[in-house]
C-alpha cells in the first residue's frame, strides 16, 4: 500500500524557518517525483515545489523561489521542504504527493499526482 506522510509543521514567527518532511512507504522515492503543495483556508491548493530526486530537477513558483528548497534526505528516506524567511501568507496546510514522469511538465497541477499524504499545518504569525 502506498502511503505518504507530511510532518514538521508548527507555529513560527515571520522571518523564521521550518523544515517539513515527506515520508513514504510502499514505493521507492527515486522512481517518482515529489511535489509539495499547500492550501490556505478558502484558497485552492497550490504547488510550492517539485523534485525529481533521481535527476535533481526542481521547480518552484515565484512566490517561494529563493526561500523554499526541496531536497532528498537519504538518511531519513524523506523528501524535505526547507522553508526560510517565512511570511504570514505562507500559512497553510502543506501536503506532499507523488507522480510519475521525469520532465516536470505541469508539475503544479494537483490532478497529475496519484497519491497524497495527510497534510501538516504551518502557521506563520507573531
Amino acid at each position: 500500500e502506498v502511503q505518504l506522510q507530511a510532518s514538521g509543521g508548527g507555529l513560527v514567527q515571520p522571518g523564521g524557518s521550518l523544515r517539513l518532511s515527506c515520508a513514504g512507504s510502499g514505493f521507492t522515492f527515486d522512481d517518482y517525483a515529489i511535489g509539495w503543495f499547500r492550501q490556505a483556508p478558502g484558497k485552492e491548493r497550490e504547488g510550492v515545489g517539485y523534485l525529481k530526486s533521481s535527476t535533481g530537477l526542481t521547480f518552484y513558483p515565484a512566490a517561494v523561489k529563493g526561500r523554499f528548497a526541496l531536497f532528498r534526505d537519504s538518511a531519513k528516506d524523506t523528501v524535505d521542504l526547507q522553508m526560510n524567511n517565512l511570511k504570514p501568507e505562507d500559512t497553510a496546510v502543506y501536503y506532499c504527493a507523488r507522480r510519475l514522469g521525469s520532465r516536470g511538465s505541469s508539475w503544479y497541477l494537483p490532478l497529475t499526482y496519484d497519491s497524497w499524504g495527510r497534510g501538516t499545518l504551518v502557521t506563520v504569525s507573531s
